[in-house]
């Protein structure tokens, strides 16, 4: 095995508790026989980062202890698995960042997914939390690492885990082609949907914001037609056979049920805040809506990487901005502002 002079620490982005974000040094964990070092090259902030630096807490997943943030990442083999397994040195890896575990609950065996002991890099909805990989050099089980295709960029390839939470949404709707697809929400999830459902064969899509920035993203990825989320009458009219809502608030989720044809299907992909929500439960009862939970993805990643490298899947324009990890406190804050961001990267090199 190959083995390079590696730092023994590295910044990290760490989040503390509700606003309290810092980059700090992080020693590097000295990796186990199925372990390897990958050389983090990107990596994007999603809504569950900025839920934990804004508020504590993603979900009913609740900030417990210090925690280095990210998932969405990629990056290059630095040192590989001592046992042999994964990727050789060198190597463009994506990453998928779960890891499905045993508890108490049941859940269907080919969805892990759903099993109720999974950990997710960068998250805490387990205690001790699972650290994320926002640093320059990351240890990871080497069944985390999917080899990327020769000429498709990392840059491009940063993309990878957030399509593929696209791509098992779309997959939720069921058979798209033909039919007429309502996205609420065009956040990086939304505009991500968007162009899976144009791939998919989504005869008709029409995409819902509130800020003309992530329309106009949603129309360079593959939508038809672009709404304002206050145009309720014009939501209403679109008679969706599936609807995609990402916005991940009760609003959205309205007009999601309001925007659904009678006997359609609204596939919640938005994580909406902890508690009770105002829901328009009725209407989904006496148009035979069936309202269908999205949590995260499976082998999805595998579909994601082949559609990328025979370019069948056009997601570039929802990349908006790009920082130096040494600029990642100012990258958080560009990218809590969905008027103008879409989805916004670190770049860990050098």
């Amino acid at each position: 095995m190959e083995t390079l002079n590696l730092p023994t620490s590295g910044p990290a982005m760490v989040a503390y508790a509700a606003g309290d974000l810092r980059i700090e040094d992080v020693p590097l964990v000295p990796p186990a026989a199925d372990q390897a070092v990958v050389q983090i090259r990107y990596g994007g902030i999603c809504g569950s980062d900025l839920h934990y630096w804004q508020h504590g807490a993603a979900g009913e997943s609740i900030l417990k202890a210090p925690m280095v943030l990210g998932h969405e990442i990629v990056g290059v083999v630095a040192q590989a698995a001592a046992d042999g397994s994964g990727p050789g040195v060198g190597t463009p890896v994506a990453v998928h960042p779960a890891t499905p575990g045993p508890g108490a609950a049941r859940y269907p065996a080919d969805r892990p997914n759903l099993s109720p002991g999974c950990t997710y890099l960068g998250s805490a909805a387990q205690y001790p939390h699972t650290d994320g990989a926002f640093r320059r050099y990351a240890t990871l089980p080497s069944r985390m690492l999917r080899e990327l295709p020769a000429g498709l960029d990392l840059r491009t390839a940063a993309l990878i885990e957030p399509a593929s939470v696209a791509w098992h949404a779309v997959a939720r709707a069921g058979e798209v082609v033909g039919k007429t697809a309502l996205v609420i929400g065009c956040g990086p999830i939304g505009a991500l949907a968007v162009a899976v459902l144009r791939r998919a064969g989504a005869a008709t899509i029409v995409a819902v914001d509130v800020h003309p920035r992530p329309l106009e993203i949603a129309a360079a990825v593959g939508a038809d037609r672009v709404l304002q989320a206050g145009d309720a009458g014009a939501i209403t009219a679109v008679e969706a056979d599936v609807v995609i809502e990402s916005s991940g608030s009760h609003h959205g989720l309205a007009s999601a049920i309001k925007g659904a044809a009678r006997g359609g299907r609204v596939v919640m992909v938005g994580l909406l805040p902890s508690g009770p929500q105002p829901v328009h439960i009725s209407l989904a009862i006496t148009r035979e809506l069936e309202l269908v939970g999205s949590f995260r993805f499976n082998d999805e990643i595998t579909d994601v990487i082949g559609a990328l490298a025979d370019g069948s899947l056009r997601i570039g324009p929802v990349i908006t901005h790009e920082f130096p990890l040494e600029r990642g406190l100012e990258a958080f804050d560009v990218a809590r502002n969905s008027a103008v961001s879409g989805k916004v990267l670190l770049d860990f090199g050098p």
